[in-house]
């Protein structure tokens, strides 16, 4: 396949520009280490702008696309078997990455000062579950602190938008609107973005040296050959057990293209119609693969499970917390979940789902640069893993749907 360059670029220049800033903020961090917090507060306003724009974003994001839901009724056995197949690998998915933490931990003999003490709540399931989901005042939910309540709030009001018909249209074209609006306005903030994070990475690196630059070193050495892995040995497999080896056979010998394709686009989206055709060569029927790989394509992200906890155990990791323990590991595994599946599938989805890491354990704000610089470093790999998994569960699913012999 070809890749036209300026192909590439659309797909991949504003990586590039932030990859840059990073290469630049790196540089002057290095040559004016503690001199460089004079560029901070060029960082702060970068960050003060997202955190206030994210809120309504979120809010008008979800509850239109919820609002926007029509008739699936007819479809309802194959997107229960979807939703099954989709929290199974994601869930799979999120355990690889927490044994790879576990073995190598991506940032091992690093601690940054962020100029105020930070103290982590003990994650007790009772107090945890009641905090995270609800809040006591409707004032508390607009506040970046509660992110996944902000979310449940969102889905409601989708959900009671949708199912009030007629009288709810007016409502939904306002959602709807505010939500343009408002990916309109993060655009807007996302120009100002390199410089930003030049400024507070040239802060970062002042401060707590190149310790932070070895630790995004092992966060490449860990997820791109767990990535790797898990797309050869995971979706091999997913594929034999659901379509024995002449089904393995057809799905490597059509599968390259989609993967070149989120390769070299960084989107699931640009990958759906390369997807569909192969999953037609493999023999997936029609009115399979033509709901599972589109639906897929915006809320089923294995590779994005990957990366989340992978955040996790990096921000665990720098400030010097046990990433182990029953509570935590089952609290990073539905953190993953959710930002695989659920968050991933609404505009800004990745930055939210950084921000939710944030908001439910507790970090501060000034941590969201160096989760965000993780999720650009490992968005080539994430991105492939994550689109040929829609094709492999459109397999999965189709096992599930015609049986042992489905595959001719």
């Amino acid at each position: 396949m070809k890749l036209k360059l300026p192909t590439f670029l659309s797909s991949y220049g504003f990586s590039i520009t932030l990859i840059i800033s990073l290469f630049i903020g790196t540089l002057l961090g290095i040559i004016f280490k503690q001199d460089a917090a004079v560029l901070k507060p060029f960082g702060d306003i970068f960050l003060n702008l997202l955190f206030t724009a994210i809120i309504p974003l979120v809010f008008f994001s979800i509850s239109s696309s919820v609002a926007g839901i029509t008739n699936v009724g007819r479809l309802g056995k194959i997107i229960f078997s979807m939703l099954l197949i989709f929290i199974l690998t994601g869930i799979i998915a999120s355990v690889v990455m927490i044994i790879g933490v576990t073995v190598y931990p991506p940032a091992t003999g690093v601690v940054i000062n962020f100029g105020t003490e930070f103290t982590p709540q003990p994650l007790t399931v009772s107090e945890q579950i009641v905090k995270a989901l609800t809040t006591p005042d409707f004032a508390d939910i607009l506040s970046k602190k509660n992110m996944l309540a902000l979310i449940i709030f969102s889905v409601l009001i989708g959900l009671a938008t949708s199912t009030a018909g007629e009288k709810g249209k007016f409502f939904s074209d306002f959602l709807s609107s505010g939500n343009s609006v408002m990916t309109k306005m993060i655009s807007f903030i996302m120009y100002y973005a390199p410089i930003g994070l030049c400024a507070y990475f040239a802060y970062l690196i002042g401060i707590s040296g190149e310790k932070l630059l070895g630790s995004y070193a092992r966060v490449m050495i860990l997820y791109f050959p767990v990535a790797i892995l898990y797309f050869f040995i995971a979706f091999s497999i997913y594929v034999t057990i659901s379509a024995g080896n002449n089904g393995l056979r057809k799905f490597w010998r059509n599968i390259i293209p989609p993967s070149l394709i989120a390769l070299a686009t960084g989107s699931s989206i640009a990958t759906i119609p390369s997807n569909l055709q192969a999953a037609d060569k493999i023999g997936v029927p029609k009115e399979i693969r033509e709901v599972i790989i589109p639906i897929g394509a915006t809320m089923h992200m294995e590779g994005s499970c990957l990366a989340a906890v992978l955040k996790i155990a990096f921000l665990f990791g720098i400030f010097n917390m046990n990433f182990a323990g029953t509570e935590t590991i089952l609290t990073a595994l539905g953190i993953a979940l959710l930002t695989g599946i659920v968050v991933s599938g609404i505009p800004g989805g990745g930055t939210i789902g950084e921000l939710m890491i944030i908001s439910f354990y507790g970090f501060p704000p000034e941590v969201f640069p160096i989760i965000m610089m993780i999720g650009t470093i490992v968005d080539a790999p994430a991105t492939m893993v994550n689109a040929v998994g829609d094709n492999v569960s459109s397999i999965m699913v189709a096992r599930i749907m015609e049986g042992k012999h489905w595959i001719k």
